[in-house]
């Protein structure tokens, strides 16, 4: 499945906070911590809990999120289908970025290990 300019955009304008509240909502509904999500989203970007809340606060788009982050150098082996799309054959860096974000957070929800999450080992 390819993604389409109008989806690509569609990614890169969504705000970060307006989905944040998802994620915990998806997570802890499965019995995972709000601190475990954090610790997910600090492997992938490099963000501390500041950082987060600073962006939240400040509304920014994905596109801006991820312009900001550090991305993990292990980020590339995250694969897998999430949300129709394989991530590996996803063009679009950001759209890429996000999905990678929305996988780490469906794994959690889903009770993998945490090293298996954050592709130790």
């Amino acid at each position: 499945m390819k993604t389409t300019p109008k989806h690509n955009e569609r990614i890169a304008t969504m705000t970060f906070a307006s989905v944040y509240p998802h994620y915990i909502t998806k997570v802890e509904r499965k019995g995972r911590t709000k601190k475990e999500l954090h610790q997910v989203i600090a492997w992938l970007t490099g963000f501390n809990e500041q950082d987060l809340q600073k962006l939240i606060d400040e509304k920014v788009s994905f596109k801006t999120f991820f312009e900001k982050a550090t991305l993990n150098p292990n980020a590339p082996k995250i694969t897998g289908v999430i949300c129709g799309y394989r991530i590996e054959e996803i063009e679009n860096p950001l759209t890429k970025q996000v999905r990678y974000l929305d996988k780490l957070v469906d794994e959690l929800a889903k009770g993998k290990k945490m090293d298996k999450i954050l592709r130790e080992g």
